[in-house]
């Protein structure tokens, strides 16, 4: 059980900015073994957002409240994800060659691709939330972050991390995961769901996994596996996925 703390604590501290105790540390053999509680990570992240949400509405309007949860989820992680999102399209985006797209991904300054795809991808975000019923959107943010944060572990368990250089703080955390590792995380990324009254919101993880083979594929054809920021690519957009998703079955089926 002390073991198992000090990994949850591990992926706390490496995934978020919220202050851990002094004796945990950024050991590889915990952090290798912390993606297991990604999800569960994501809960956490989500439910800032959500509190945030929640009290801002007593004040602001639906728009500020939103943008303040947004903000909260994102400052609390130090824009981990939304990094390695924008770090995928830029390398993608002007990278030709396996190496010239690692090479990309590694620096640290931001293009014109991920400009543009951070620009949209928290957009249709903002605009998915804005349109959901407004009950539901603190479950939907709990919900969002801990499925997303699953979807991600898949693609550490199904695609070899191929980065050669030990100097890549993600390495760890993304370089194995085993099959008890990734039913762990698969609890915590949908036990959320069971808060919802309807059974449908469960559709919402057929197009959430299919977001991350497409993402996959590309990763597969251009650098041969994944790194840590493929896998905040796949959190970032099956996160969006979720929220369109779920706001397509409010629409018509709900």
């Amino acid at each position: 059980m002390k073991k198992e703390i000090h990994i949850f604590f591990t992926a706390l501290m490496f995934f978020t900015r919220i202050p851990c105790p002094k004796w945990v540390n950024h050991d590889p053999l915990y952090l290798r073994l912390s993606s297991k509680y990604f999800p569960l990570i994501g809960i956490i992240v989500g439910g800032i957002g959500a509190l945030v949400y929640y009290g801002a509405s007593f004040l602001f309007s639906t728009e500020i409240s939103l943008l303040l949860s947004l903000f909260a989820t994102i400052y609390t992680t130090g824009a981990f994800h939304e990094d390695g999102f924008a770090d995928v399209c830029d390398g993608f985006g002007g990278g030709w060659t396996k190496e010239k797209i690692l090479l990309i991904m590694k620096d640290s300054r931001l293009g014109t691709y991920g400009t543009i795809g951070l620009l949209l991808i928290l957009g249709i975000k903002f605009a998915a939330l804005r349109e959901l019923h407004i009950p539901y959107i603190p479950l939907l943010l709990i919900s969002g972050h801990s499925l997303s944060r699953f979807i991600a572990t898949t693609l550490i368990f199904t695609h070899p991390y191929v980065r050669n250089t030990d100097d890549s703080k993600a390495q760890p955390a993304a370089k194995s995961m085993n099959i008890s590792m990734l039913l762990i995380s698969s609890v915590f990324g949908i036990t959320p769901l069971f808060f919802f009254k309807n059974p449908w919101i469960f559709l919402t993880l057929i197009p959430m996994y299919l977001s991350k083979i497409f993402l996959a594929s590309k990763f597969k054809k251009w650098i041969g596996g994944q790194t840590g920021d493929c896998a905040g690519a796949v959190q970032q957009l099956s996160e969006v996925i979720f929220y369109l998703t779920t706001l397509a079955i409010w629409n018509y089926i709900w």
